[in-house]
């Protein structure tokens, strides 16, 4: 699904007290996809931008009522920034000076453009500000929604004795400023453990970016994590904003950090060490400050010993390392996270489900789970859609006590389709009873059974 903000056209609010000016800007930005609205004064610039969002402000910082000072224009970013703290604001003059851009940039400005603008210049900017503000945005809403979402699911459960351990660590060293590399079987937990930690820290309230460095190509990681400029290769149209730049302030997190290409973990220790860098194709040095959190599954002293992992590096992102115990280790933790992932699963399908047997309880303690929590969330959502009663009994969990390789979990798609027939069957072909059954439209179950079929 495309994000919306990349089709839509952006929306650009001017004010300056010149009309020509403002003209001026206005076709340049019209001739590049931009919707423009120009203001003689800073109030009505303000009132519009208080009935309406934009994607960037571009306005001068001298009007008739003072035109050397700046103070009017000064004033106005302060204004703008009482009520509105994201929008970005490119502020321009004809009588620029570095104090006067230091000024506006302290009260919230983004960026400074002198006048006359050359048209390059002027676009890069904008189009960079307007990135920048659109991933911040992003970021603010995922981390509001992840917030909630933490609030709902409560804290980290974990109260068995293997568990004991890497629960204290995380209360001890989550409001710190460590680097903190997380160890663990796959599915254990790892990011829920590193957002536990972001939540937990003074960082709290800026980005928690995630990296799953296992998912990116070596020819795409330099781009993805340092950003890039207009022209630096074939396909960089505009300018692009990395992980470290929209990170900064909070905490990023690298997951299978162990996949890092060989080639890019000098460039990436260089962040560690000064939190300088550079976007691909530009020689200027940008600064960010960002907690480091990484995980990964594999035996990173292996890596090393095999020449793919730099143990510099390691020792950069292991200030603290913590271990999360797999979970057929956690004993009574395997039925309090089944319960959780009971109640959760219910509802989100619209089941009434109570509890479970206590010989599906028995059969969750002796199942190995080489899974770990993931592999459980996953058997339990299978159950909720598969029980035929308010009990879930051990066919309704369908677990192999010794299970093989060749053994693998049922897709979504394949559970769906079960789900489906048993409710179709359990109705005797009624459509319309199983539709209210399962939750969902009696035009949905006919596109879902439409699919099955296909």
């Amino acid at each position: 699904m495309k994000n919306p903000m990349s089709t839509r056209k952006p929306r650009i609010l001017i004010a300056d007290d010149q009309h020509d000016v403002v003209e001026a800007l206005r076709l340049l930005l019209k001739g590049e996809g931009f919707i423009v609205e120009g203001f003689s004064s800073p109030g009505a610039l303000i009132d519009s931008l208080r009935r309406a969002e934009a994607d960037a402000i571009l306005m001068d910082l001298n009007y008739t009522r003072d035109t050397t000072s700046g103070a009017e224009g000064l004033d106005a970013v302060a204004r703008i920034r009482a009520f509105d703290a994201g929008t970005p604001i490119i502020v321009m003059t004809a009588w620029g000076s570095i104090g006067l851009a230091v000024e506006a940039m302290r009260r919230g400005a983004q960026d400074f453009v002198e006048k006359p603008w050359d048209n390059e210049r002027m676009l890069s900017v904008l189009r960079t500000q307007i990135a920048l503000g659109q991933a911040i945005h992003r970021a603010r809403a995922l981390e509001t929604e992840n917030r909630q979402l933490t609030a709902i699911e409560g804290d980290f459960i974990g109260e068995s004795p293997a568990m004991r351990p890497a629960i204290e660590m995380i209360e001890r060293i989550a409001p710190s400023e460590a680097n903190v590399l997380i160890t663990g079987e796959s599915g254990c937990g790892k990011g829920l453990v590193a957002r536990l930690i972001h939540e937990r820290s003074a960082r709290r309230e800026r980005s928690f970016v995630v990296v799953n460095i296992g998912s990116l190509a070596e020819t795409v990681f330099e781009s993805e994590m340092f950003g890039h400029v207009k022209g630096a290769f074939t396909d960089a149209r505009n300018d692009r904003i990395g992980r470290f730049e929209l990170a900064d302030g909070g905490t990023l997190f690298l997951d299978e950090i162990a996949s890092i290409p060989v080639t890019q973990q000098a460039r990436l220790l260089r962040v560690l060490e000064d939190g300088q860098f550079e976007r691909l194709g530009s020689s200027r040095t940008q600064r960010t400050d960002v907690r480091m959190l990484a995980a990964t599954n594999a035996d990173i002293d292996a890596e090393i010993a095999a020449g793919r992992f730099r143990s510099d590096l390691l020792y950069r992102l292991n200030t603290i390392h913590l271990h999360l115990p797999p979970l057929r280790e956690r004993g009574d933790d395997i039925v309090r996270l089944a319960q959780y992932f009971l109640q959760r699963h219910a509802r989100r399908n619209r089941r009434t489900l109570e509890t479970f047997s206590d010989p599906a309880l028995a059969a969750l303690r002796r199942y190995p789970w080489p899974g770990n929590v993931r592999e459980l969330s996953h058997v339990i959502e299978r159950a909720v859609l598969l029980a035929r009663g308010p009990v879930i009994d051990p066919v309704d969990l369908r677990l192999d006590s010794s299970p093989t390789a060749e053994s693998r979990p049922a897709t979504l798609d394949e559970i769906e389709r079960e789900a489906i027939r048993r409710a179709v069957d359990r109705h005797a072909g009624n459509v319309v009873a199983a539709a209210e059954e399962l939750g969902i439209s009696r035009s949905a179950l006919y596109r879902r059974m439409e699919k099955t079929v296909q």
